[in-house]
């Protein structure tokens, strides 16, 4: 079974995904950082594949991102800083990006390099989810891995219920309309969860975008299995003071 579905089995757990850039904020932060979001709580991590031109994220992610490449990380680096994963972090990791840098590293290559460090699945969202079923989804399959898709309110009923026949190991839910980061209130989006929970969709639900705090965390909660959250994080990785201690008290103040 993969380690994605070995986390949603845990009946009424309310799942923390945290989100966080390899190679920031600097280059070999990648691995200790793992570390301890997995050793304070988190139960599963999203680590960003850097980008040169990342759209769909919020500034701060977008700083996370040219910095981390200006550190000079790239995908051959980030798997060779994962290649003895597993002998330390036991929870789910995915790699999130876009697919630009997967296509110029190859998409075999890159699920042969993700099944051999131990990845469980992968988030591209500017990958077509027609394009990813009929030219990717078996490459993907053979390599034990999952590609989790991402559904926004402005979906169609018919369009999330193929989205989710499509997706492994959960859903996306994407909690507005917008980039990363957004400091709006989750309230609005209560009836687009709602509509979410009452589908009875095949996989569970987890809610990303303006997931910042425990506050917000509970909100997601309440709709589906759990919350990602990604640029609260990385500013606290930004903070002054040990890295270790803020990331503790980051997550411990989400949970708590």
């Amino acid at each position: 079974m993969n380690r994605i579905d070995n986390v949603f089995t845990q009946n009424n757990k309310k799942i923390l995904s945290i989100y966080f850039t390899a190679g920031f904020p600097q280059l070999d932060d990648t691995m200790p950082i793992l570390q301890w979001v997995q050793q304070y709580g988190a139960d599963m991590v999203e680590l960003g594949m850097p980008f040169s031109d990342p759209l769909a994220d919020g500034p701060v992610i977008q700083h996370s991102s040219t910095v981390a490449l200006k550190n000079g990380m790239s995908l051959s680096l980030l798997f060779d800083q994962l290649k003895n994963m597993r002998s330390t972090i036991h929870i789910p990791v995915l790699l999130m990006g876009y697919f630009n840098p997967v296509y110029q590293y190859g998409f075999e290559k890159f699920c042969k390099s993700c099944a051999e460090v131990g990845v469980d699945g992968f988030i591209i969202p500017d990958l077509p989810v027609e394009e990813y079923r009929q030219l990717y989804q078996p490459v993907a399959r053979n390599y034990g891995l999952y590609h989790v898709l991402l559904v926004t309110p402005q979906t169609s009923e018919e369009r999330i219920r193929y989205i989710d026949s499509v997706t492994e190991g959960f859903l996306y839910a994407v909690s507005s309309y917008s980039t990363t980061g957004g400091s709006k209130s989750l309230n609005a989006s209560e009836p687009y969860f709602q509509r979410l929970a009452s589908m009875h969709l095949k996989h569970p639900v987890m809610v990303g975008f303006g997931i910042r705090d425990k506050e917000t965390f509970s909100t997601a909660c309440r709709f589906a299995r759990g919350g990602i959250i990604g640029t609260a994080f990385i500013r606290t990785l930004e903070q002054s003071g040990k890295m270790e201690e803020n990331i503790r008290g980051f997550i411990r103040s989400v949970l708590d």
